[in-house]
């Protein structure tokens, strides 16, 4: 599982002009699942998420009940080793991916998270506004 995390003042998901998720300071969460992904990446990953000190004045979103656009991104397992078309076999595919992405975001919620999320699989357009600018890279 990988993630990439932003500190954002706004951010908000649209799917075909219509917003399906928008928090204010918070996190943008990109989220990709692989194949070998399971319960113990979800928590590690949730968990994670929610505890890293990476807010304002060093606090974690947990310390400021900041909320959480969750995204799932199959990008994130982009192959582009060989030739100028990325491979994707290493992201988990849409019946095995969906079912992790909606348990991170209930884990989250399980930990006292407000957590909004994207559409999976349609086609989104994320905008956010990053503070710092502050990206973090989490996989495991």
């Amino acid at each position: 599982m990988k993630a990439v995390v932003q500190t954002v003042s706004e951010a908000e998901v649209t799917v075909e002009g219509t917003s399906v998720g928008a928090i204010g300071e918070g996190l943008l969460v990109l989220l990709g699942v692989t194949h070998t992904d399971g319960p113990a990446e979800v928590r590690w990953i949730a968990e994670k998420i929610w505890s890293m000190r990476i807010m304002r004045d060093e606090l974690s979103a947990s310390d400021l009940d900041a909320p959480i656009l969750l995204v799932s991104q199959f990008t994130l397992y982009a192959d582009t080793r060989k030739g100028r078309r990325p491979s994707w076999n290493s992201a988990a595919p849409g019946p095995v991916a969906e079912p992790l992405v909606e348990a991170v975001a209930a884990h989250l919620r399980g930990l006292g998270a407000r957590v909004e999320t994207g559409k999976f699989g349609a086609m989104m357009l994320v905008r956010s506004v990053n503070v710092g600018p502050n990206t973090i890279l989490l996989e495991r």
